[in-house]
């Protein structure tokens, strides 16, 4: 790397500081590791050194010398968490979590997998096993009366809104969904509320039981991976729980995704297609299509959103193959001709496309079921030869109106309002998402009020994850004309053994932090082209026009290309609120926390702000992380 630097060179007496009180917290005066971190190297674009090492000699610290067990250091450099478990009475719910956990793929055999991996198809006959050995044939999961959901951009949001509307009508729903914001449990929900700790731990355990009574001795694998065991979980529990209908989101894909298992379901829907998940699902919009329409089945109903004419084209094809009737649904707006304007509970304009979606979803589910009350037909529109057929024009039901009103998809377009602190969570992770959340947030800053008096600080919290392009991502959120940049890994504290939900084995701890540098060096690069032009204002305008979501004047601060690096979401947030946040009061931060001169000034300007706007975004986890912080209440 040009201008590598060994961080024993460049260590600050702050760092020393640091270290001194790190050994402080753990009981200890000294530590070898020191000398094994002082080799490690960044480049020359590192800005915020001293705040990079020391996030990562942190975790290293603590992972080596952390007296919960002479094991750990090996066991933290191999992924997140990963301390011994103490028993400890009432934590059965935790102890299922962790057991959880171990299914989780490590980091290193992840990469192995990638390199070497077999033949999908065969992966989808596997977890057919996995579920006859649970106890249970595919045929059992016709039950369910299942709504199957793939896309790009919007397919959870599009389960919250098919699940609500049909939730209205006064029908027991089941709801499966990837991935957790802060608790695991979210992800099998029952009438839209996520199932009990105790209800989780016993099905986890009967299930777990049962899988390994089972298990082939000739078989290296006795147990499915960490998705698989969470989607067979929830076959169980919605077959338990005799839910009327099920809506189940694909987890990665369709074609080879584990949930894809279900050859009968009631309709399925495609949202909107991107780019995404690259190395599994292809590197173009054509391949991933092909890859959605793999939910396809004979003679199943299917709708989906306008795309772009290729995909769109392999999705028709797919579904000609089979005979499988595909339609097109009509914009949200001939829907809402005739009759009141629609209410959403999701912000965004774009989630006028998933209601869309769900809107049709939900009226075909209610019409092969048997029920009346599914919306009036309008004058339908005609197809155009050679185009797919338009999905019908109705109006939409009391009930089902009711459903979008009050759709709740937390870390979606959502705003939590804090004293002088407003804080703006969107889950976004592809370029096509990321312009949604960015048209969001500019809209939602072009409606706030101005202070009287004070400045506005605006903070970006960003991490992105896997194959995504984050260069890409960072282009985009560049015009919001961010003050500060944060980032951080998707770590809500640095010690999350006393949360099981929060552990994550498919990454290491080396990964994730120099993913950040990366995260901190695009963004310096795309501050020194501040010359190009915004790629989200129109050639011409005229002042205070609707034309292009326009802010009001923020002109550019000495300090608009500052950026951090935080070794935990926790110190983010500590960083960010300076106290001011009414509910996320944590205790005191680390002495070093405010080492680097740009944390130092910036503390000042965050606490002198009238407000301060905050957009977490570019991982879902992320947000979750925040959210666990800043409510409290969720993981209880």
């Amino acid at each position: 790397m040009r201008g590598a630097r060994s961080l024993a060179t460049c260590w600050p007496v702050a760092e020393k500081l640091w270290w001194e009180a790190a050994m402080e917290e753990t009981g200890l005066t000294g530590s070898p590791l020191f000398a094994k971190t002082a080799s490690f190297q960044v480049g020359e674009h590192a800005a915020c050194l001293s705040t990079m090492s020391r996030a990562r000699c942190h975790a290293l610290f603590l992972a080596a010398v952390s007296p919960r067990g002479a094991t750990t250091g090996v066991a933290a450099r191999r992924g997140l968490s990963a301390w011994p478990v103490l028993q400890e009475p009432g934590m059965e719910y935790q102890d299922a979590v962790r057991t959880l956990n171990t299914l989780q793929t490590n980091a290193n055999y992840l990469e192995m997998v990638k390199r070497e991996r077999g033949d999908p198809q065969t992966q989808l006959e596997a977890m057919k096993l996995y579920l006859a050995r649970s106890g249970l044939q595919v045929e059992d999961l016709d039950q369910l009366n299942i709504i199957h959901i793939t896309g790009t951009k919007g397919k959870g949001s599009t389960c919250a809104f098919t699940e609500r509307i049909l939730r209205s009508y006064g029908l027991k729903t089941g709801f499966f969904s990837s991935p957790h914001l802060v608790q695991v449990r979210e992800r099998i929900r029952i009438n839209g509320q996520p199932i009990s700790s105790e209800l989780f731990t016993k099905h986890f355990w009967s299930l777990y039981h049962r899988l390994e009574e089972t298990k082939d001795d000739s078989s290296c694998v006795s147990m499915p991976g960490y998705f698989r065991f969470l989607t067979l979980m929830a076959f169980h529990v919605f077959l338990q729980e005799k839910v009327d209908l099920a809506v189940v989101e694909v987890g990665i894909g369709g074609a080879y995704d584990c949930t894809n298992i279900i050859r009968k379901p009631v309709v399925c829907g495609i949202t909107s297609l991107g780019i995404d998940h690259t190395g599994l699902l292809g590197d173009t919009m054509e391949k991933i299509a092909w890859q959605k329409g793999g939910i396809f089945k004979s003679g199943v109903p299917a709708f989906t959103v306008p795309q772009p004419d290729e995909p769109l084209a392999v999705l028709r094809d797919r579904a000609q193959q089979i005979s499988c009737p595909l339609y097109l649904c009509p914009p949200l707006q001939a829907l809402e001709e005739g009759g009141p304007p629609l209410t959403l509970g999701l912000e965004g304009e774009h989630q006028r496309s998933n209601a869309a979606l769900a809107l049709q979803l939900a009226r075909c589910w209610l019409q092969q079921k048997g029920y009346q009350d599914a919306g009036e037909l309008k004058a339908s529109r005609p197809s155009l030869p050679g185009q797919l057929p338009m999905a019908p024009v109705f109006q939409p039901t009391p009930h089902m109106q009711q459903g979008l009103r009050h759709t709740e998809w937390p870390g979606r377009t959502q705003l939590l309002r804090r004293g002088p602190l407003t804080w703006y969570l969107d889950g976004a992770h592809t370029t096509s998402s990321m312009q949604a959340c960015v048209r969001w947030f500019r809209q939602a800053l072009h409606r706030c009020q101005r202070p009287d008096s004070g400045s506005e600080v605006r903070v970006l919290l960003f991490n992105s994850t896997g194959d995504r392009d984050s260069a890409a991502l960072l282009k985009l959120l560049q015009p919001c004309q961010f003050d500060y940049a944060i980032f951080c890994p998707n770590l809500a504290e640095m010690a999350s053994t006393d949360n099981a939900d929060q552990q994550n084995f498919t990454v290491t701890l080396d990964q994730v932090l120099l993913r950040c540098l990366t995260h901190q060096q695009h963004w310096s690069r795309l501050h020194e082209e501040q010359a190009s032009p915004d790629p989200w204002s129109t050639p011409s305008r005229e002042q205070g026009g609707p034309a292009s979501l326009l802010l009001a004047p923020h002109p550019p601060h000495t300090h608009s290309a500052s950026s951090l690096i935080f070794s935990c979401i926790s110190h983010a947030l500590q960083w960010i609120t300076q106290g001011r946040d009414p509910v996320f009061q944590p205790p005191s931060p680390p002495r070093a926390l405010l080492a680097h001169p740009v944390a130092d000034s910036g503390a000042m300007v965050l606490q002198e702000a009238a407000t301060v706007h905050v957009l977490v975004t570019g991982s879902l986890h992320l947000v979750g992380g925040v959210l666990k912080l800043l409510d409290p209440s969720l993981s209880q």
